[in-house]
């Protein structure tokens, strides 16, 4: 069925999956439990509303799109300003070299090491003696080496050769050595641990294997918080959450909040649809299989946070079931919304999102102006739709060049029409 354009939006489309293992009935259950739970992010909440310059997001309506696509509401959690990093990675990666720190000195101490002993003299002599290490396609790393510099270790990120340069350098004004690898995400992947492995250096991976599971929930058990904020910011339970993926642990901390509360709610959890570039779509390929299927090749697209070709193991264990539906969009989708958001109707405010953070916001449009796919996932004038908008402009000139302003430009802009 063809694409049904609203006034003013953009006729986008999406390619839509509904996932055959959906499980709607069946309770969060130990097993995932032992993956994300209340305890834990308790305790990250904690670690992480203690840091130097912890502020809650905006949760932000947009009542004027909301009307153009014909359902009761949209909220758009904005992670630009997380942090001063610009993105939600801050989260997961900092969060984890944290942990990683307490097991460390644990090891050293001979007893168990609280987070709140990171800054004590004992401990912070033995983590400067630690190299932490990851790849990244440029957030991830960032907030790695974030976390290195506030808890006193060492680090060194690897990023593979589509990595801008303005990411590049975001990361290394952390004090992180940045060493650019051959090949795609998944290679550099490779290559940290393999030099990880050399010089005993520790992973801080948000991609689980068999075997590396500890330190991918931690980064896990902290992008949770994110949505633990906009429980406290919504006015009502969203029916539909769109969240993009790249090795889907993102998306899976998500889907994991929603189903372990489901019962709070009548059991119903929203609809969740995973989103990813069409260059990149390892989750989409897993659901059509039925089993953790990698992509290969480049995997190149402009969605350079979500250009991942392999899925993590702990998110499969949540989302192949979890997820009511897979979508993958284009890069043009993600630039039309984009400008979107940096040009809005009169109502919504202005928001300034880079190109990964927009994928599920992209799928959205593209659904609910398809008649065939917006009564799929059972879309109407009801539907409350809620997106994490994952990073702002984290490469300030592309993000120029694909929108035709600079960020800075768009806010003052939107300053002086604010006053008038």
């Amino acid at each position: 069925m063809k694409t049904v354009p609203s006034p003013g939006l953009p006729a986008l489309q999406a390619r839509l999956l509904l996932n055959p293992a959906h499980a709607p009935q069946q309770a969060y259950g130990p097993r995932r439990e032992a993956i994300l739970n209340r305890r834990a992010l308790a305790t990250a909440q904690a670690a992480i509303t203690a840091w130097p310059g912890y502020a809650a997001t905006p949760l932000r309506s947009l009542p004027a799109l909301a009307r153009q696509l014909g359902v009761a509401r949209i909220d758009y959690k904005d992670e630009g300003g997380r942090f001063g990093l610009g993105s939600f990675k801050a989260l997961g990666g900092a969060y984890a070299v944290a942990r990683q720190l307490c097991r460390v000195a644990g090891r050293q101490l001979g007893r168990e090491v609280a987070l709140s002993e990171l800054g004590t003299p004992e401990v912070r002599a033995i983590s400067a003696g630690v190299t932490v290490t990851c790849a990244t396609d440029g957030n991830h790393g960032r907030s790695v080496a974030w976390g290195a510099q506030m808890f006193g270790c060492q680090c060194v990120i690897f990023v593979h050769a589509t990595v801008s340069e303005g990411r590049q350098r975001a990361i290394a004004a952390f004090g992180a050595r940045v060493v650019r690898t051959d090949g795609n995400y998944d290679d550099s992947v490779r290559e940290a641990d393999r030099q990880a492995a050399d010089h005993g250096w520790h992973v801080i991976s948000d991609t689980s294997y068999p075997g590396y599971m500890d330190v991918p929930r931690d980064v896990m058990q902290g992008y949770q918080s994110m949505v633990e904020e906009a429980s406290t910011q919504w006015q009502q339970w969203p029916t539909h959450v769109f969240i993009q993926a790249g090795v889907g642990g993102f998306a899976a901390a998500v889907c994991g909040w929603f189903w372990e509360r489901a019962h709070a709610h009548a059991g119903r959890r929203p609809r969740f649809i995973v989103v990813e570039p069409v260059a990149a779509d390892c989750l989409y390929q897993s659901a059509l299989a039925q089993q953790i299927t990698a992509v290969g090749g480049d995997l190149d697209t402009l969605m350079a946070g979500l250009a991942c070709g392999e899925v993590s193991h702990l998110a499969w264990d949540i989302l192949q079931q979890g997820a009511d539906a897979f979508a993958v969009i284009d890069d043009a989708a993600a630039v039309a919304a984009m400008r979107l958001l940096a040009a809005p109707e009169r109502g919504d405010p202005l928001v300034v999102a880079g190109e990964s953070a927009v994928a599920g916001l992209a799928a959205a449009i593209a659904i609910a102006q398809n008649p065939q796919q917006r009564a799929q996932l059972g879309i109407d004038a009801g539907s409350r739709l809620f997106f994490i908008g994952s990073e702002a402009d984290t490469d300030a000139a592309l993000y120029e060049q694909l929108v035709g302003q600079s960020a800075a430009s768009l806010r003052a802009a939107h300053a002086v029409a604010d006053q008038d």
